[in-house]
């Protein structure tokens, strides 16, 4: 195959293919939420609420798009391409499987890892009458359940919803930033998703007493069709670049808790010649002196 690549004519363009480009430290990952050619009311009130609480780093395609994602996948990375998104979300509808969401996360413009969920139940964000976070709020992440850490489909949908919803990385957090929780339980062979706004209250000292109310959306989800990278796949997708790995330092080590401990190598030193302090009993006698230039 012969690939003819066209230098940009204009800087608008120059601009855009440099946002493209691979880079040392990469942007936020946005994702795509994409309607089914038969998706119901239900699946599109999912769609909505999900694209207000990842907002401003996702784009929601209100028309429908008639795909199948597990049997061909060749519209999902022509949508990745264009929107330049790695992380998509596909809402279905149908008689075999009803209320069908479909997450997943590409890797160089190819599906990655991709998980069927089902609707069990579903609460929206206008049916929970509570003040909401505003919006690109970055949310806190908690995972309960032994089934997170035990199950290797459960252990990959982990990681596919911290990616999906983890936002920018920040440098310094501040206390007040901490408006957003999502929780996620798995218990019994189903996933409940819940969302809950942080309530600093007056504690009479220092530390403020913390509540959560919840906002909604609330999903009771159940897992189905599952499409997971194997395992040399998975680790190069994971590959940092050597830029971005630490110099090991020699003679440094650091503990748990991030103190960092450090190994000097000194000469040996001359006793004889070290300055103490100065006293009355400690200066030299006349013969002393003799003895030692003798």
């Amino acid at each position: 195959l012969i690939y003819c690549y066209r230098k940009p004519k204009t800087k608008r363009a120059k601009r855009f293919l440099e946002k493209r480009e691979p880079k040392l430290k990469e942007n936020t990952k946005n994702a795509m939420l994409i309607k089914g050619g038969n998706a119901n009311l239900t699946v599109t009130e999912v769609l909505k609420d999900i694209y207000a609480v990842k907002k401003p780093f996702a784009v929601l395609y209100k028309k429908k798009n008639i795909t199948r994602p597990f049997e061909d996948q060749t519209s999902l990375e022509f949508f990745s391409k264009k929107s330049d998104c790695s992380l998509f979300l596909f809402g279905s509808h149908n008689k075999k499987r009803p209320n069908n969401l479909i997450i997943g996360r590409m890797f160089d413009y190819h599906v990655l890892d991709m998980i069927e969920l089902g609707i069990e139940k579903f609460v929206s964000l206008k049916d929970v009458k509570n003040s909401k976070c505003p919006e690109g709020t970055k949310p806190m992440l908690i995972f309960a359940g032994d089934m997170f850490d035990v199950n290797e489909e459960y252990r990959r949908l982990k990681s596919l919803l911290i990616d999906f919803f983890r936002g920018p990385s920040v440098p310094n957090i501040r206390l007040a930033g901490l408006e957003c929780v999502l929780h996620f339980t798995a218990v019994d062979g189903k996933i409940y998703m819940r969302s809950y706004k942080v309530l600093l209250k007056k504690s009479g000292c220092k530390i403020p007493r913390i509540e959560l109310e919840e906002m909604g959306p609330s999903l009771d989800l159940v897992m189905r069709r599952t499409h997971l990278a194997s395992d040399d796949l998975y680790k190069l997708s994971l590959k940092q670049p050597k830029a971005l790995k630490p110099k090991k330092k020699k003679n440094i080590s650091h503990d748990v808790f991030g103190t960092t401990y450090g190994r000097i190598h000194m000469q040996k030193q001359d006793l004889s010649k070290l300055q103490t302090r100065k006293m009355k009993g400690l200066k030299k006698r006349p013969a002393e002196k003799s003895t030692e230039d003798g």
